[in-house]
């Protein structure tokens, strides 16, 4: 034999096998508008930023709030300045994660010129919304680095969730030398730099998202799968024919046209949980008919929220007669519609009136169009709308559009006349359903509502330091926008998580938060 030839032989023999990288394939219900965490607003953003960034507070595997770039922290008597003490953290570049990070992205966030759409959730800040208005500079802000390793943030008023709302997307922090040397392309990824479990490989719209390992987080060590991959799947159809083939080893939806097969066939690898969130149908305000409450109260007033549970959600869902789900924190029971104890036809001949008496009738029918993101249960949902309508003399055409779209229009006071939507909680507390109808939250106003009413009773619960008066007067502020219907709450939410025999680490929560960094694979 050849000396080379044998040397190549011996050298093969003795060489170790390199370690196969674990992969997750993950499917997601549309692509990401963006990956700048301060212009997001959607679940499928959240998800990916999740597990490519961590704040001052992350989550657990069960969607409890623990610390994350943050070791610790304390609280003044007055409870408003939060000192927090940072452990050592690495950027993916390496860079250490200091406390003036945290300065800037918080900055960055509320500076107007940011356009952020999802900025007045860290309003408790200090001066935070006078910033984000222009009426304060942005240095006065209520965030300041006393040293690398301590962050102090001062609050406007006591916000009892304060802590949970810096685990949310808007609270993780961004590099600043790559924004500065970069711009708007610093989500590209030759310049993506991340502090989370995950750092982004490559990003293909409509096609897939490709998350790696970062060797610099905190917990490297614990983190068992080496690559995430996220697959754009807005229909819920062929998502699950690609979990059957083992394509995908997990999906957070299901066509529920299909939820019998899917519960025979499945078993054990479907998982339906409670969810805090919210289904419902924002009608525009701001446009003609749309702006009678009269007209509004009809539309809602003949929904059948129990077929639409049962039927076409297959149990998945529960009815919603008020904008709060059960179960959230800090309230108690909710509010509910006043026409939940109508029977039926109460139902639909005080709609008739009220449509009659805001000049519809057979003469001059009420026109409407409902704008869905794609997805056959959101269509189906539509469909059953359109039909409940029909005894009022409703004419409903249906238009579709993908999910970055969808939110696009609705984010950016588009046209339309009534668009699904629907909110999941980013902490366990009522203002974060509420605070949607506030007449000064911008791009997640998606009605256009506007209330002096209910903006004053909003702004009277955000100074309350006794939590069952606040409770008090949420709920007095959730009637108010139960009357006024600017939301028309269908459902609330169940998730329905698809999840592979070969994914391990997987556990339902309310908050259907499930980051890749706990999972593992089974070869």
């Amino acid at each position: 034999m050849n000396r080379y030839v044998l040397a190549a032989v011996l050298s093969a023999s003795f060489a170790l096998p390199l370690a196969a990288q674990t992969i997750f394939h993950r499917g997601a219900a549309g692509d990401p508008s963006s990956l700048d965490a301060h212009k997001t607003s959607t679940v499928v953003e959240s998800d990916i930023l999740l597990d490519m960034f961590e704040g001052l507070v992350t989550y657990d595997v069960k969607a409890n709030v623990v610390p994350g770039v943050a070791e610790s922290w304390t609280v003044s008597p007055d409870g408003l300045i939060y000192t927090f003490k940072l452990r050592d953290a690495k950027w993916s570049n390496g860079d250490p994660v200091v406390a003036a990070d945290f300065v800037y992205s918080f900055r960055r966030l509320l500076n107007p010129a940011t356009g952020a759409k999802y900025a007045n959730i860290l309003y408790t800040l200090k001066n935070a919304e006078k910033i984000n208005k222009g009426q304060a500079k942005i240095e006065e802000l209520g965030a300041k680095a006393v040293d690398a390793k301590t962050l102090e943030l001062t609050l406007e008023f006591q916000a009892p969730y304060f802590v949970a709302q810096l685990a949310h997307q808007t609270g993780l922090p961004v590099h600043p030398a790559s924004v500065e040397k970069h711009g708007a392309d610093f989500t590209k990824a030759e310049n993506f730099v991340s502090n989370g479990a995950y750092t982004l490989k490559s990003f293909v719209p409509n096609d897939k998202l490709v998350a790696v390992k970062n060797p610099h987080f905190r917990e490297a060590s614990t983190v068992k799968i080496d690559q995430v991959i996220f697959y754009p799947l807005e229909d819920r159809a062929a998502a699950l024919r690609r979990f059957q083939a083992g394509e995908i080893h997990y999906y957070n939806d299901v066509p529920t046209d299909q939820m019998k097969f899917i519960k025979e066939t499945l078993k054990d690898q479907f998982f339906v949980a409670p969810y805090l969130g919210t289904y419902y149908f924002a009608v525009n305000t701001a446009k003609k008919p749309f702006d009678d409450v009269r007209v509004r109260q009809a539309l809602s007033m003949v929904i059948d929220r129990e077929f639409l549970a049962e039927q076409i959600w297959a149990g998945t869902m529960i009815p919603a007669y008020g904008l709060v789900p059960p179960g959230i924190g800090n309230y108690g029971e909710p509010a509910e519609m006043a026409e939940k104890a109508l029977s039926v036809i109460e139902r639909e001949d005080k709609a008739k009136a009220l449509l009659k008496a805001a000049g519809f009738g057979p003469d001059k029918p009420l026109k409407l169009q409902i704008r869905y993101n794609t997805s056959e249960n959101h269509k189906n949902t539509s469909v059953a709308l359109a039909d409940m309508w029909k005894p009022l003399g409703v004419e409903t055409t249906l238009v579709n559009s993908d999910l970055k779209s969808h939110y696009a229009i609705l984010r950016d006071k588009g046209d339309y006349d009534v668009a699904r939507a629907g909110w999941i909680a980013d902490y366990s507390d009522p203002q974060n359903f509420l605070f949607l109808g506030e007449g000064g939250n911008g791009g997640l106003n998606y009605a256009n509502y506007k209330n002096a009413d209910f903006d004053a009773l909003m702004k009277k619960a955000s100074t309350q330091t006794d939590l069952k008066a606040r409770a008090e007067t949420l709920k007095q502020a959730e009637t108010i926008i139960l009357r006024d219907q600017p939301y028309i709450p269908l459902l609330f939410y169940g998730s329905k998580n698809l999840v592979s025999k070969k994914l391990e680490g997987f556990q339902t929560n309310v908050l259907d938060r499930h980051m890749s960094r706990y999972m593992a694979i089974k070869p």
